[in-house]
């Protein structure tokens, strides 16, 4: 992907890359359309659990805009509450998928979809996969971090306010991070400082330009985030800050479910468990996706196959 500036902006389901180059700062703006209303339509969610789920879809895409790698990169929140699995995934390729786990007889089931914090042994933890080398993995503490959305100016979330501190720790360079989400829309916002060599940014003259910038990001509400096109949005903000917008990326729906993940999770499970399930299912073992609701199928014979494959040896020919 080339670093131009296009004529004609896509507004749905694109992330944009841009620098704002008086003030020594650069962004990612995610506007998720059919995308997000695809994820969000695979199960019945409560308005705030759909909401922060689709912060998270949105923030997933947000954190590939300034990285190079091949593979995938998730963000999942895990704790012993009644919020039990929040999980969103961006490629390299720009496909995005998402789910929410949720116990609702649970007491205090939809606050602890707004405030994570609150879960007991709650943890975010980012996953970078990459196919050549392995995976990287960041965890934040959320209790321990302190990631308290309460001190925030605009649009944001205790998500967004853990992932300014996953920055601010692992890169130790600032972020500022706004996400909001709806039925209809899900949009994230992420600036940092260019890295310079004397100080957090490039533009070391120009010791107001991050505060500057933060001002400006402030004004702007959840509602304005939502109903705006990306290139009309960042005008408003940041027409003084000199504007540069990237060639855009594509983003949509899309899962990594496969025939060949789904045969590796039988073998994985061993003779025992798969011939205990084909006699609980009648002969037949159906995994659903959760992300995609694709179905596989797998008989007596198709089991068979694939346990023999698992338990056969490899031919002293293949380990030469």
């Amino acid at each position: 992907m080339t670093d131009q500036i296009v004529d004609t902006l896509v507004s749905e389901d694109v992330l944009h890359r841009f620098m704002l180059e008086k003030a020594g700062v650069r962004g990612v703006l995610v506007r998720l359309g059919a995308s997000w209303k695809e994820i969000a339509s695979r199960a019945e969610y409560s308005t705030p659990l759909r909401a922060t789920l689709g912060q998270a879809v949105a923030a997933s895409a947000l954190l590939t805009g300034n990285i190079k790698f091949e593979g995938s990169l998730s963000i999942e929140f895990k704790s012993q509450g009644s919020l039990r699995l929040l999980f969103a995934e961006c490629t390299d390729k720009g496909r995005l998928r998402g789910l929410a786990r949720v116990d609702e007889n649970e007491p205090g089931a939809l606050a602890d979809a707004v405030n994570l914090a609150r879960a007991p042994e709650a943890l975010l933890v980012i996953t970078i996969g990459q196919a050549d080398r392995g995976r990287y993995q960041g965890i934040v503490d959320l209790a321990g971090d302190g990631a308290d959305a309460s001190t925030h100016e605009g649009p944001s979330s205790q998500l967004a306010a853990a992932l300014e501190g996953y920055f601010e720790k692992s890169e130790q360079l600032p972020a500022r991070i706004l996400l909001a989400a709806n039925g209809d829309h899900a949009v994230g916002l992420m600036l940092q400082p260019v890295p310079g060599e004397g100080g957090h940014g490039a533009a070391e003259q120009d010791d107001d330009a991050w505060d500057r910038v933060g001002h400006l990001t402030a004004t702007l509400s959840a509602a304005e985030m939502l109903a705006t096109r990306p290139e009309e949005l960042l005008y408003r903000l940041y027409h003084e800050e000199t504007v540069r917008m990237y060639e855009p990326r594509a983003l949509e729906f899309g899962c990594t479910c496969s025939q060949e993940r789904v045969e590796g999770m039988l073998r994985a499970l061993g003779r025992t468990e798969v011939e205990a399930a084909l006699e609980d299912r009648a002969g037949e073992i159906e995994v659903v996706c959760e992300f995609c609701a694709t179905r596989y199928t797998f008989d007596r014979v198709d089991a068979e196959r694939l346990l023999t494959q698992a338990e056969t040896p490899p031919s002293p020919s293949t380990l030469q």
